[in-house]
C-alpha cells in the first residue's frame, strides 16, 4: 500500500461538475492499493497518516497530529500509485490490486481513520475527479507499507 500524504488548508475532490468531498485544514491522502495488501497493513496506514507530526506547534516545529489540530482527511483513490516507470514509456500497473479488492481496502482504511477520531471525506472510486488543493507549506510525504506488515 502506497500513499502521498499532503498537508493542506484546504482541498476538494469533484466528479461531473460536483463536488463529492471536501475539507478544510488536514491532509489530501492519494491512496494506492497494490496486489496481496491487507487489512492489517491499512490499520498501520490508517494508523501512522492520522497520528504523523506534520502540523506546526507555537514554535513552528512539526510536532502536531491530525486529532491535535482537529484536522480532517481527504482520502482519494489513486491506482496509478502502484505504476512501475523503470521499463520504457509506458507505465506497468501489473501490481496493482483488483478494482474489487482496492475498493475493498480503501473502504476499510477510511473506516479505520473514522475510527481513529478523525473525520475523512473521500473521492469516488474508479470516477473520472479532479481533485484542487492549496498544500500547506508545501509539505508532502510518501509512505509506503513495511513489506512484512
Amino acid at each position: 500500500m502506497k500513499a502521498v500524504i499532503q498537508r493542506v488548508k484546504r482541498a476538494s475532490v469533484t466528479v461531473e461538475g460536483k463536488v463529492v468531498g471536501e475539507i478544510g485544514p488536514g491532509v489530501l491522502v492519494l491512496l494506492g492499493v497494490e496486489i496481496g495488501d491487507t487489512c492489517k497493513q491499512a490499520d498501520w496506514m490508517a494508523e501512522k497518516i492520522v497520528n504523523l507530526r506534520i502540523f506546526c506547534d507555537d514554535q513552528g516545529k512539526m510536532n502536531l497530529a491530525l486529532p491535535d489540530i482537529k484536522g480532517e482527511m481527504l482520502a482519494v483513490s489513486q491506482f496509478t500509485l502502484a505504476g512501475n516507470c523503470s521499463k520504457g514509456r509506458r507505465p506497468s500497473f501489473d501490481t496493482a490490486a483488483a478494482p474489487e479488492e482496492a475498493n475493498k481496502l480503501y473502504s476499510y482504511f477510511m473506516g479505520q481513520v473514522w475510527e481513529l477520531g478523525v473525520p475523512v471525506q473521500s473521492g469516488i472510486f474508479q470516477a473520472d475527479m479532479e481533485v484542487s488543493l492549496v498544500n500547506d507549506g508545501p509539505v508532502t510525504f510518501v509512505l509506503e507499507t513495511p513489506p512484512n506488515r
